[in-house]
């Protein structure tokens, strides 16, 4: 068993016992207890897990990871996913950008293409592109939502509701493996929602720690994407519903 699929592992034991200790773990793959330390260091530095004395749980299911934090998790793997998805976007296109920090990476790797049309209910994302002057930068309404600057409601939705663009660039936080798109707050996911409906095409950027977290609120489902962008191979379960559905999948 290699790094990677030892710590895959570890997740699914979480996932099944809700938490494990340092002892447990080293006892269950036969490895040191340093080596352990690793795994769950890593796996909490990329938001999967929760580090607690020792041992390790599950991440909530009802309550998302610090802003500050997600701000610089995986930060390298997003800056590629970006890059990639942005390559994907004509000059002079129209677009929706919603919450989350890898939209916040894709807005900017989009600094260097031309006429734009940008719809966003990111203030973020709205900041990062906001000196582009061949750029039409246009900002939804609504409740301003202080830890990330997220913008939602039910004006934010009916402004949304206006519009008929190009592509729509969503973000998430976890998806299952029935593939499920979910999030943690019921608000953000009524906004996604109207950005799904109003999109011709629907591109979704995750890094793959995504994969393997299970928040609360249904957004949608892998079948309303046009492609997936992501930086490593998603789980077979989700390979099958990415090919019976026609999503397209690019790996950063």
């Amino acid at each position: 068993m290699n790094q990677q699929q030892r710590q895959d592992a570890i997740i699914e034991l979480l996932r099944r016992q809700g938490y494990a200790s340092i002892e447990q773990l080293t006892e269950h793959f036969t490895v040191t207890p340093q080596t352990i330390r690793r795994d769950l260091n890593t796996l909490s530095g990329e938001g999967r897990i929760r580090r607690v004395h020792g041992g390790a749980g599950l991440e909530s299911s009802t309550v998302n990871t610090a802003y500050s934090t997600r701000k610089t998790l995986n930060l390298e793997a997003k800056q590629r996913i970006a890059a990639l998805l942005a390559r994907h976007i004509p000059d002079h296109s129209s677009l929706f950008i919603n919450i989350g920090t890898s939209n916040e990476v894709i807005a900017e790797a989009l600094l260097d293409h031309q006429g734009l049309e940008v719809i966003t209910n990111n203030l973020n994302v709205a900041a990062i592109l906001q000196h582009k002057e061949d750029f039409n930068m246009i900002i939804a309404g609504g409740q301003v939502r202080s830890r990330d600057g997220g913008i939602i409601g039910e004006a934010t939705i009916d402004f949304i509701n206006q519009f008929k663009v190009d592509y729509g660039i969503i973000g998430i936080s976890g998806i299952d493996e029935d593939g499920s798109l979910l999030e943690f707050d019921y608000q953000e996911v009524r906004v996604a929602q109207a950005i799904i409906r109003n999109s011709r095409k629907i591109f979704l950027a995750t890094d793959h720690s995504k994969f393997q977290r299970n928040p609360v609120v249904r957004q949608g489902n892998l079948a309303q994407l046009d492609a997936l962008f992501t930086d490593r191979e998603p789980p077979e379960t989700i390979m099958r519903l990415l090919k019976e559905h026609d999503v397209t999948l690019h790996i950063a």
